[in-house]
């Protein structure tokens, strides 16, 4: 089963419209004549300028993560009908710096899930564990949960993404060695095999993230599991994304 890699960049909580615009630019530029899928990221204050600048581009849109209502008194969240309206495709969910620095537990994530599906977004749900749990011995007991509690009540995966970033690797320049990565992916589609069926295991995309650079994206990518990857602060600059995008 040939997957197509996926390679999306996370811009994180930085930027100004003039920058985004200017960088999203330069991502069209050089990415047309890539072969690979690929998805830039920004602040929500960013969607509605970067949107217009990628419009007709091989680039998705994607945001970083939305509120778990659709609509009413949620004062400082976005909703997915927002989203939609300045043209998302796809939200990130589940992602580290949300689980352990804004707390969400994987009952809100699940929740958030099954929303961003039931309005038509792709969704990229993110799972890994901390350095603790990795010296404990506890990688596959939770990439385990993430996935099957993030999923939960999730019938159809044709628009569900799955990002493994060891949160240990995220930011600090330590990334998980090819193998060890690969390790990881293998076991989530077992458990996507055992949760669905061997044919959605096969089909589904699990992307890697946490320090991705050009000098390690070929590697990374040569995995038999490994379908691309969620760069944090290497998307940042064309000359160090695109090189990842592009790795082949």
């Amino acid at each position: 089963m040939s997957r197509n890699y996926y390679m999306a960049g996370n811009w994180k909580m930085h930027m100004t419209r003039s920058a985004a615009a200017q960088l999203a630019q330069e991502m069209v530029n050089q990415l047309r004549d890539g072969k690979h899928k690929y998805l830039v990221a920004p602040s929500f204050t960013l969607l509605e300028t970067v949107s217009a600048v990628i419009e007709g581009s091989n680039i998705r849109l994607g945001a970083q993560n939305c509120a778990p209502e659709e609509q009413g008194a949620h004062t400082g969240e976005v909703s997915v009908l927002q989203l939609k309206d300045l043209g998302v495709q796809t939200i990130i969910l589940g992602h580290s710096e949300r689980r352990h620095n804004y707390k969400e537990d994987d009952a809100l994530i699940n929740k958030k899930v099954k929303l961003a599906l039931k309005h038509g977004f792709e969704v990229i749900l993110c799972i890994g564990e901390l350095l603790e749990e990795r010296e404990a011995g506890k990688v596959e007991e939770v990439c385990e949960r993430q996935t099957v509690k993030g999923l939960e009540g999730v019938t159809d995966l044709s628009n569900v993404v799955i990002a493994y970033e060891p949160v240990w690797a995220i930011g600090t320049g330590k990334t998980a060695t090819p193998q060890d990565a690969e390790a990881v992916h293998a076991f989530v589609r077992k458990v996507i095999a055992r949760l669905y069926s061997e044919d959605a295991a096969s089909k589904i995309i699990i992307q890697y993230g946490g320090s991705v650079k050009p000098e390690n994206a070929a590697e990374l990518m040569a995995m038999q599991n490994i379908d691309g990857a969620l760069v944090g602060g290497a998307s940042l600059k064309t000359e160090s994304f695109v090189p990842i995008a592009k790795f082949s």
